[in-house]
């Protein structure tokens, strides 16, 4: 219950920072708004919804990888303020507390976007769903999960390089693709309805347990993380 407690903590100072700042969820969803919007600029999708719904998983989910990367860039630097930091290493609770509690918040903040992204998608692509789209309840969340527990560990330890806003993307990159890839293939298979729902449940089986093997790693070696010099 002392975990939970600390975890929950967190969470509450994250939110009630972001609540006041509002910088996490404004960078993010203003950087996919100016995705969706130039992509959709560079073709007709009224003209061939076809296509439209072929390409929008991937528009969707590249759109909110890079948006969530900004936000991801700054979430620790407010720990880093006034020496934040320090004191958490210091702090009697588990580090693991400390970063569980700052993924739910990422979490949080990336899936508030989504919310707001998801008509205003719908409305410049002309989607018109053919599959079953309440898989998409099971997909957004799992993929969002992926790409917020891992910005956020490579985050914490790409924070004392110099060049920290390129490490970011060069270590989280690589090790994203599997998900990234099994989101839009999921997230397509609906769209379209050219997968059968063994295929798309192949997906999503995959994103729970890439999801479960990297926040176990995350949270196991967070600590190493946080007191490194």
């Amino acid at each position: 219950m002392t975990f939970l407690r600390h975890t929950a903590s967190h969470l509450a100072k994250d939110l009630r920072l972001e609540w006041r700042s509002r910088e996490a969820i404004n960078g993010v969803l203003f950087f996919a708004l100016l995705v969706v919007i130039v992509v959709s600029l560079a073709f007709d999708p009224t003209s061939n919804p076809t296509l439209a719904r072929e390409i929008a998983g991937g528009i969707l989910w590249i759109a909110i990888l890079f948006a969530s990367i900004t936000a991801l860039n700054g979430s620790w630097l407010r720990e880093q303020r006034n020496g934040v930091l320090d004191a958490q290493r210091l702090a009697p609770s588990a580090p693991s507390a400390l970063f569980l509690g700052k993924v739910l918040a990422n979490f949080l903040f990336v899936s508030v976007v989504e919310l707001v992204l998801a008509p205003v998608f719908a409305v410049f692509y002309n989607l018109h769903p053919l599959g079953d789209t309440r898989l998409l309840a099971l997909i957004l969340p799992l993929g969002t999960w992926a790409l917020v527990v891992n910005g956020t560990f490579f985050a914490a330890l790409s924070l004392r390089a110099r060049s920290r806003e390129l490490l970011l993307p060069l270590l989280l990159l690589p090790v994203i693709l599997p998900a990234l890839l099994g989101s839009i293939q999921a997230t397509a298979g609906v769209l379209t309805a050219e997968l059968d729902a063994g295929y798309i449940n192949f997906w999503i089986r995959a994103l729970l347990a890439y999801d479960i093997i990297f926040t176990t790693v995350s949270l196991l070696l967070f600590g190493v993380v946080l007191n490194a010099e």
